[in-house]
């Protein structure tokens, strides 16, 4: 008698990967074994996860607390790297999916399982996360992406195909949204959200309340940073998940966070995402400042040439490429004097840096005064100016003003 095939699905509870426990026992000779880290999504989505997974089929379920190690390795280097995508987007998804990949993985190798499998569809970018991530730490293992094979087309298809299974899902027919929440933010997608011409319902809102309706009176906090990443909030030194999540309250209570993008997915079209990231949203404004203060210019624009370079690294899934451990390297080396305190308000969906300081500031009020300044004499300045200019006044004089 052949040996039953050990399948391990990256498992969230949601609709796609609860039927698709039972449907890869229907297709496949195997148990299925459940993986999900915790990166943050809440009680409400982990509590009773493992029982959800055995009630829908599943042999064991594995829940990781990786949400320290996911802020240190995997979200403060993209701070460090001020990463954001197509401007607007703060990387909430991508930066998960790699560590996610990579503790599935684990629990495969651990248990000695034949396969690996996503519910990923073939119209996002998630499946090319988690299967770059596998090839580059599992590539023995064989990888099973259900959305590929089988007949459900739609989420409505999966809801009847729960349905019929008697299986216990949080999606409806009428709030139908995809999300995905972790520490560092809250993504919606699907139902009216399809089509850029709609607004989004007020129902989409999970962890900001509506700006209009925030606090009339400002809020004022200091983020303390060491080597690029906040260590401290109001002085108190914080672990990682704990300073965030504090954030996150903060900024959600102010409105602050909120963005309404219609994206270019690597598969090639567009799509419409909601994201609703607080307490990022405040880290990065703190960080811009602090980074103003600290950064040599010709480092701080060299990081800001390379930053879309390394934010389409992690969207497009490739963070265990060399490339993107190179430029992490060039980051990290980069922001080592990125230390102080940052004065931020918070009002009404913004975040604004009032103040800031460091150790390690490098401007100099004796050389940048509009006063009497015994460090810089302004007569220097008619020989830089000629010899800055050269080039275009050797231009002009050959080829007319005009060319």
């Amino acid at each position: 008698m052949s040996k039953k095939k050990k399948i391990v699905l990256a498992y969230s509870g949601g609709l796609d990967t609860s039927v698709i426990v039972p449907w890869l026992k229907e297709n496949h000779d195997c148990e299925v074994h459940a993986y999900c880290g915790d990166i943050g999504q809440g009680d409400e989505e982990l509590r009773g996860l493992e029982q959800k997974a055995r009630r829908s089929g599943a042999v064991s379920c594995r829940i990781d607390d990786l949400r320290r190690p996911w802020l240190l390795d995997y979200v403060w280097p993209c701070l460090r790297a001020m990463a954001v995508y197509e401007g607007r987007y703060l990387l909430g998804t991508s930066m998960a999916r790699p560590i996610l990949a990579k503790g599935q993985v684990d629990y495969a190798h651990e248990i000695g399982a034949d396969a690996v499998a996503h519910g990923c569809t073939g119209k996002g970018n998630d499946q090319v996360r988690f299967e770059l991530a596998y090839q580059a730490l599992g590539p023995e293992l064989e990888v099973i992406a259900p959305w590929r094979h089988w007949h459900i087309r739609s989420r409505e298809d999966a809801l009847d195909y729960a349905d019929q299974r008697g299986i216990e899902v949080a999606a409806s027919r009428t709030k139908i949204y995809s999300r995905d929440k972790n520490l560092w933010h809250v993504s919606h997608e699907g139902g009216a959200l399809e089509s850029p011409g709609n607004a989004p319902p007020d129902d989409v809102w999970t962890m900001t309340v509506d700006p209009q309706r925030a606090p009339d009176r400002p809020h004022e906090l200091t983020l303390g940073f060491a080597a690029g990443v906040p260590v401290a909030l109001n002085g108190e030194p914080l672990p990682a998940e704990v300073l965030l999540a504090q954030l996150n309250e903060l900024g959600g209570r102010h409105g602050v966070g909120r963005v309404d993008l219609c994206e270019n997915r690597l598969v090639g079209m567009k799509s419409r995402g909601v994201y609703e990231t607080p307490g990022g949203t405040i880290v990065l404004e703190a960080a811009r400042t602090l980074r103003a203060l600290t950064m040599e210019r010709d480092t701080l624009r060299l990081c800001e040439k390379l930053m879309p370079d390394y934010a389409d690294l992690v969207y497009t899934g490739r963070w265990f490429h060399p490339a993107r451990r190179a430029l992490d390297a060039l980051f990290a080396a980069a922001t080592q004097q990125v230390t102080g305190s940052v004065r931020v308000r918070l009002y009404k969906g913004s975040a604004i840096s009032l103040a800031a300081t460091s150790p390690h500031s490098l401007f100099r009020e004796d050389l940048a005064t509009f006063g009497h300044s015994a460090r810089f004499d302004h007569a220097d300045s008619y020989g830089f100016v000629k010899l800055y200019g050269l080039p275009g006044a050797v231009a002009a004089r050959v080829q007319g003003a005009g060319a």
